[in-house]
């Protein structure tokens, strides 16, 4: 059995040799073989040397090196496309997620499983203010959407080949790989962990940037479910109602002649009204934007070279628009 393992990274230098170490190390004791898949989302720092330095000891190394920085799931996209395996195994270069799970999840594989997810039961170095809002932002996809994430299972899973190839069919622009994988469904098995502080440099996520967790919250909340848009005609029945009763009450105390003094009234409508109306055009204008962007038709990213496959006389004409050597 072919096992493939995906690595999607950023200027992983102080990283990189340790990973390796100790994949290489977790995958000897399973009796497989296996391939290495580095996707390089074009790092700055000297990650690609050590990368290059240490395909000259081990053959079974390959690298995906993108044109530009496109993000973490564009990369897993990338690296499910390339990969041979049997399996796939995709994960954090970072070494929080501790390649040594890696027989446990091939052997939940050969009783039956199509995917292993694996599940973090502490978070060391990770703020609770990040804590919470990670659990908040999952209770939420959970509740509006039509698939089911896992709490605190992150980008550390084992795909079937057969979930592998249904995965890779989903062409979209802006992928969002940890809802992908329960949305196309089949047996599912856990392990659970305790993800270790990151063993070399700093997190590379801003909470705020293009590429990072609340944009991906963003994706996740709107990919797979229509609810935010009905909750704008809920708002405005709601609105509508409470104005047509207000309305009611103001002719009433008209007829009776009574006056009201509504200007911190009518000041407190409006600006609530205002801001329902922003709040439900902000939530039309991100599924306009993501319609926007697949009309457009642009792949979800572009490679600019690879290395290692066809030194195997591997056929990586899999993904032939991204292809160049």
């Amino acid at each position: 059995m072919l096992v493939s393992v995906v690595f999607s990274f950023w200027n992983e230098e102080l990283v990189l040799e340790e990973l390796i170490g100790r994949v290489v190390s977790s995958l000897k004791g399973t009796d497989c073989n296996y391939e290495l898949v580095f996707v390089n989302d074009n790092s700055t720092d000297r990650s690609l040397d050590i990368l290059n330095t240490e395909r000259l000891k081990n053959n079974k190394l390959k690298i995906i090196n993108m044109s530009r920085r496109f993000g973490v799931s564009p990369c897993v996209m990338a690296g499910l496309r390339f990969a041979r395996g049997d399996v796939v195994i995709y994960m954090d270069a970072d070494l929080q997620d501790p390649p040594e799970l890696i027989p446990q999840m091939i052997a939940l594989y050969e009783n039956g499983a199509q995917v292993v997810n694996t599940v973090r039961t502490l978070r060391r170095g990770e703020s609770k203010t990040k804590m919470f809002v990670t659990k908040l932002a999952y209770r939420m996809i959970n509740r509006i959407s039509d698939i089911r994430l896992l709490e605190n299972a992150g980008d550390f899973k084992l795909l079937g080949r057969r979930v592998v190839d249904e995965v890779i069919k989903l062409n979209e622009y802006q992928p969002y790989t940890r809802g992908l994988v329960p949305w196309v469904g089949f047996r599912q098995e856990t392990l659970s962990y305790e993800r270790d502080v990151r063993f070399g440099g700093a997190s590379k996520f801003s909470l705020f940037k293009s590429i990072g967790p609340f944009n991906e919250f963003i994706k996740g909340f709107t990919a797979f479910s229509e609810i935010p848009l009905y909750l704008s005609l809920i708002f405005g029945i709601i609105i509508a109602v409470g104005a047509f009763c207000y309305l009611v009450f103001i002719m009433i105390h008209k007829f009776l002649g009574l006056t009201l003094p509504g200007w911190a009234a009518i000041m407190a409508v409006v600006l609530l009204l205002g801001g329902i109306t922003l709040i439900t055009n902000g939530v039309i204008g991100i599924y306009i934007g993501r319609i926007f962007n697949n009309i457009k038709g642009r792949p979800a990213y572009i490679i600019d070279s690879t290395a290692g496959f066809e030194e195997t006389g591997d056929n990586t004409s899999a993904d032939p628009r991204y292809h160049d050597h």
